[in-house]
């Protein structure tokens, strides 16, 4: 992808490219079912949202990523978020 491409969803998100690769190389090797990682992933992404997640929607989060494993199913995780 070229550098136009990834300008543009900059303007259009506020966040940076490289924040976002960074996140995305980081959970690469991630452990999701170790609580500690899971919510440090979760605060990480919220960070970079510029989003608040309340303590009882993180809770139920870390439930299910953890029940799930490596296994993790975004479209969960989204309709959770929703």
């Amino acid at each position: 992808m070229d550098n136009k491409f990834f300008g543009n969803i900059e303007k259009k998100t506020g966040v940076r490219m490289n924040d976002v690769f960074a996140l995305v190389d980081s959970l690469q090797y991630a452990d999701f079912r170790d609580e500690r990682t899971v919510r440090a992933v979760i605060a990480q992404t919220a960070a970079l949202a510029g989003k608040r997640v309340p303590k009882q929607v993180e809770d139920e989060l870390v439930r299910t990523i953890i029940k799930d494993g490596k296994k993790l199913n975004i479209d969960a995780i989204t309709k959770m978020l929703k």
